[in-house]
């Protein structure tokens, strides 16, 4: 009754390839040969000061081969590259320099417009708005007082 569904398997369908790897013929190399030194190398022995000797053999320090030496660069030529070099980055940072005093110029102005804009209509609201003002009264400024910020006629 509760049996579990049958699913097709996935090799039904397929075909299956078998690749099976080509032995390589075996490359045998032939035997190390120990070498003797054409010359035998002389043992040098040393006394230290506190009177251990050490003895061992003299080795001579590998000469590089004289044609693969670098070329000694001119004092000269390194000054002019690095004389470049420092006049390049004087360059890029002037130029950043240059770049951020536009933005901030840039920005002072948005400032300063935005200003100009927001004082200017406080004084459109001021002049034309419609809020009693005292009737039109016409003030004489010469005899006119001010108390407490109110004007008195």
């Amino acid at each position: 009754m509760n049996e579990p569904a049958r699913y097709p398997a996935a090799h039904d369908t397929a075909t299956v390839e078998v690749h099976c790897p080509t032995p390589l013929a075996a490359v045998h190399a032939p035997p190390l040969v120990p070498v003797q030194p054409g010359t035998i190398p002389t043992v040098a022995s040393v006394v230290l000061p506190d009177g251990r000797v050490v003895t061992g053999y003299a080795v001579s320090p590998v000469q590089p081969d004289p044609g693969a030496a670098k070329p000694a660069v001119s004092r000269a030529a390194v000054n002019v590259a690095l004389g470049g070099v420092g006049f390049l980055a004087v360059c890029g940072g002037l130029l950043l320099l240059t770049t951020f005093i536009a933005a901030l110029t840039a920005l002072v102005t948005q400032l300063v417009i935005l200003a100009a804009l927001i004082f200017g209509g406080w004084v459109a609201v001021q002049i034309f708005s419609t809020r009693p003002t005292g009737g039109g009264n016409t003030f004489h400024i010469r005899k006119a007082t001010f108390k407490r910020n109110h004007f008195n006629g």
